[in-house]
């Protein structure tokens, strides 16, 4: 006979600072997600070593999971890599339409972390540059000839439809931007 247990206080506090810190901020309060995930505040110290590190570590997985996202919405696009780059916009006019839908958590929380030295940044960062990358993958077998601009160029827009989609959605941000993205892809 075995007993099923449900997820350690790791995990909870993961769980509910990846859920709390998207509807509310990173500024979120220890005492709420301590509540929330059920742990003790020791919890908090011993896996993360504080908010901080609880918070960079949210931004991780996070990353992680978009990442993924981003992969399978350009690969479920097929191979032509103008599609598939039209695809990630697509795939925002869903997201932003979506209910609950609160804006870009990694430009929320560089916004909000003051501390430039906070560990978030250097996440975000890495973020950012991994989107940029496959953004740039693609450009180049569209064979672009500033591809590297273009990613840039690409990812400015994604940032700003997300941000114009939770600040003014009935702007329809997600089509201007994907109009956008058509005439940089254009020049190739």
């Amino acid at each position: 006979m075995s007993t099923r247990t449900g997820p350690g206080p790791r995990d909870r506090l993961l769980d509910a600072a990846q859920r709390l810190t998207y509807q509310q901020g990173v500024g979120v309060g220890v005492d709420t997600l301590l509540k929330e995930a059920n742990v003790a505040r020791r919890s908090l110290y011993e896996h993360f070593g504080g908010k901080d590190g609880l918070i960079a570590e949210v931004l991780r997985r996070s990353a992680d999971e978009d990442g993924a996202a981003y992969v399978r919405t350009m690969g479920a696009a097929g191979d032509d890599p103008r599609r598939r780059l039209l695809a990630v916009f697509d795939e925002l006019g869903r997201i932003v339409a979506a209910p609950g839908f609160r804006g870009c958590r990694y430009l929320a929380a560089d916004l909000a972390l003051a501390d430039p030295d906070h560990p978030g940044h250097a996440v975000t960062r890495a973020y950012r540059e991994h989107v940029t990358g496959l953004f740039e993958a693609e450009l180049v077998r569209l064979g672009h000839p500033r591809p590297a601009r273009a990613a840039t160029q690409l990812l400015v827009l994604v940032d700003g439809a997300l941000a114009v989609g939770a600040t003014r959605p009935d702007a329809d941000p997600v089509d201007g931007a994907r109009e956008l993205a058509e005439k940089i892809l254009a020049e190739a």
